[in-house]
C-alpha cells in the first residue's frame, strides 16, 4: 500500500466544487481506489464526493491518501494539494 501526507490546496477546503472535481477524477482512475483520510482517522474512497464533503478537511489541512496503485495515488494527490476553486 503506498501512501501520502499532502495539504489541502482549495481555499475552500474538500467542499463542494473541489469535492466534485476530485471525485469526478478519482472515478475515472478504476478499478484504482485511493482512500483519504485526516490524520488519526478511518480512510473514504476519494471517488465519493459526499464522502469527501464529510472528512471536513479545510485549506491547509493535511490529509492522508493511501492506494495500491502509486499512479492513481500520484494523481489525486496532485488534486488535493492544487486549488480546486481556481479551475
Amino acid at each position: 500500500m503506498h501512501q501520502r501526507t499532502v495539504t489541502v490546496g482549495s481555499a475552500s477546503g474538500l467542499h463542494a466544487r473541489p469535492a466534485a472535481l476530485l471525485a469526478a477524477a478519482a472515478a475515472e482512475l478504476a478499478p484504482a481506489t485511493v482512500l483519504i483520510a485526516r490524520p488519526g482517522s478511518e480512510g473514504v474512497d476519494a471517488s465519493s464526493v459526499l464522502m469527501l464533503m464529510t472528512l471536513g478537511a479545510g485549506h491547509g489541512e493535511t490529509v492522508e491518501l493511501s492506494s495500491d496503485d502509486e499512479g492513481a495515488l500520484d494523481t489525486v494527490a496532485a488534486l488535493v494539494a492544487a486549488d480546486l476553486d481556481a479551475r
